[in-house]
């Protein structure tokens, strides 16, 4: 990651193209990436179809890959099957968010990248050793590897944003579930590996109460890039009212690389400008055993891969809806 941290952030003013060309450029772009370099976006797309707040917006990835054109023309837009244990397939995802029709209109690639080859990448924590597969195509092939997360609530890891995006690079669904418990571990190494560069925030709206898939999308009209996304969450969770060192991930993450105090990072504008609404989490009575599910990996085993999880969801979804809706 960069030495000097630079944070560029503006009210959209429904400009999502002005607002990214100014921060590409705000954080030197043009030295991190050379004409043929293959750059790599991830947004967020947590639900079959696009929610506000919840995902990413197409038109922040249009206008993504618009003002990426300038520096290089191979560029690839990519997510994995999500769903968790109601697996729902990207590429549905693709077609009803209209993102395949994007790709095609500016000549990018759009990847699924549960469909790829992967491999694996080996650490070590709490004495155990971890071998968690990744998309090839992310660790040899990108120069650039551009995330772009929406700012919003999680009712199992506090916030949901830069560094927990990359969460989606795990191809397999039920891999993730078996992960949840060693997150903050498994997100450093991960991130670490994927030489994860900008961050490109989509903050037309946030989302509130509730999340990361159900809660109240929030307009908070603003559009941050960063070039250090540990920096980037920080600086989120500031403005949305949070403390980042209570979100057990990001403390995890900023005692293994300290940040920058205020006064030493760069940024475009006074932030505080931005400040909006208190963020804060409102926990549903179902949300609580998939909570202790993800600081488990005994209940993780339970609820998600032994011969009972078929019988505890069919009864949970007698009270509870589905989160996901789709074919």
């Amino acid at each position: 990651m960069s030495k000097t941290p630079k944070i560029f952030i503006s009210n959209l003013e429904n400009n999502y193209l002005a607002r990214i060309q100014e921060g590409l450029s705000f954080v030197d772009i043009a030295t991190k990436v050379r004409s043929g370099d293959t750059v790599f976006i991830k947004p967020n797309l947590t639900f079959p179809h696009y929610r506000k707040g919840v995902m990413t917006s197409p038109e922040c990835i249009e206008q993504l890959v618009i003002a990426l054109k300038d520096y290089s023309s191979n560029i690839i837009i990519g997510e994995a099957d999500g769903g968790g244990y109601n697996r729902f397939s990207m590429d549905e995802v693709f077609e009803k968010t209209g993102l395949r029709s994007i790709a095609k209109k500016h000549n990018v690639r759009l990847v699924n990248l549960s469909k790829l080859a992967s491999r694996n990448i080996y650490f070590r924590y709490n004495h155990r050793e971890f071998a968690v597969p990744l998309p090839q195509i992310l660790l040899d092939e990108v120069q650039l590897f551009i995330t772009v997360p929406v700012p919003k609530v999680h009712v199992n890891t506090g916030v949901s944003m830069s560094i927990k995006n990359q969460w989606g690079c795990i191809q397999e669904p039920s891999l993730r579930l078996k992960l949840h418990p060693y997150l903050k571990k498994v997100a450093l190494e991960i991130n670490k590996a994927l030489n994860v560069n900008i961050s490109v925030i989509d903050g037309r709206y946030g989302l509130n109460r509730n999340g990361p898939m159900n809660g109240e999308p929030v307009l908070l009209d603003w559009l941050m890039v960063a070039n250090n996304i540990l920096v980037a969450d920080v600086i989120c969770c500031n403005l949305m009212g949070i403390d980042p060192f209570s979100i057990k991930y990001l403390a995890y993450q900023i005692q293994s690389e300290p940040i920058p105090a205020l006064k030493d990072i760069q940024f475009s504008q006074d932030y505080n400008k931005f400040i909006g609404p208190q963020f804060y989490l409102k926990k549903k009575f179902w949300d609580y055993p998939g909570y202790f599910a993800f600081r488990s990996s005994l209940l993780a085993y339970l609820a998600y891969h032994s011969p009972l999880s078929r019988i505890l969801h069919k009864g949970m979804y007698l009270f509870r809806e589905k989160f996901y809706e789709h074919d």
